[in-house]
């Protein structure tokens, strides 16, 4: 009995043991399909213009050329591009944060007549797509003097439904006898927000500041309307720049040039990906 009782263990671990490897196996397949146009981009990005003809294909290159990243970088003023996109980024980053902790906090702590219809007013404000503002965004901007310049780029989007959200979670989720007592102590609404939700909210807010970062620093359709000179495009247009120019440069070249786009983006998504993930789960607790 005991030794039946033992094999039916046996057999149950080195079943599950099984399925454990399969899902291991199947996912690792399934991220080298995915990752494969990534690892081509970096191994063209660093070969020979006759490798890079070669049939078949070669993945490793015989000799890095890191040429290739020169020739890239002087095809287009990569420097500027850098210049633009990081203002532009930082920018739009801070003032959104700072309008979605305000707009979050207003709708989960402060009561005020019709706050839950405006509310489900906002959130409907997302199923409408970007582009059908394109046109008066641009129209209002000319308006006020802005085309080509920096303000022209991130005074649009400084508003975010999907932040206010998030934040609004995350607040909702919090004790209110915490406010309750700073209240007593004599905090009003402002200084609740500095000094107890967005702390406590912490890492709620850093998801948003890297999720902000992403989208702004991959932008392209806008910066490319609102801007009409060289010294005001920001690196994804700049790289379609640089690929518009690709009878003077070679796919080598072009695989280097978006290395410059890609590389700061997935350095900060693999350093805070863990925390990205987990603070959208908290943000999502409570609705």
């Amino acid at each position: 009995m005991s030794t039946a009782l033992y094999g039916l263990r046996e057999n149950k671990r080195i079943g599950r043991v099984m399925r454990g490897f399969s899902s291991h196996l199947f996912l690792i397949l399934i991220s080298l399909i995915i990752g494969m146009p990534f690892i081509w981009m970096i191994s063209t990005a660093f070969k020979s213009p006759q490798e890079v003809a070669i049939f078949p294909p070669i993945w490793i290159p015989e000799r890095l050329r890191w040429d290739n990243f020169v020739v890239a970088w002087e095809s287009a003023p990569f420097g500027r591009f850098y210049i633009n996109s990081l203002i532009v980024t930082g920018w739009g980053v801070v003032m959104e944060v700072i309008i979605a902790a305000l707009t979050g906090y207003a709708f989960a702590r402060i009561e005020f007549p019709g706050r839950n219809l405006l509310f489900m007013v906002m959130l409907a404000a997302m199923m409408i797509p970007g582009q059908m503002a394109l046109i008066p965004n641009y129209v209002t901007l000319f308006h006020l003097g802005w085309i080509n310049k920096y303000a022209g780029i991130v005074m649009p989007h400084i508003s975010s439904v999907f932040g206010a959200f998030l934040l609004r979670q995350a607040f909702l989720s919090m004790s209110g006898e915490l406010f309750d007592a700073a209240t007593i102590d004599g905090a009003g609404h402002l200084r609740s927000l500095l000094n107890l939700a967005l702390p406590l909210a912490r890492p709620v807010v850093a998801t948003l500041t890297l999720y902000l970062f992403i989208a702004k620093w991959n932008d392209y359709l806008w910066p490319l309307i609102i801007t009409n000179t060289q010294d005001m495009r920001t690196l994804p247009v700049g790289l379609v720049m640089v690929r518009s120019a690709e009878y003077n440069i070679g796919p080598e070249h072009l695989m280097a040039a978006t290395l410059f786009v890609l590389v700061p983006v997935l350095l900060v998504f693999f350093m805070a990906q863990r925390q990205l993930i987990d603070g959208i789960a908290a943000g999502a607790l409570k609705g």
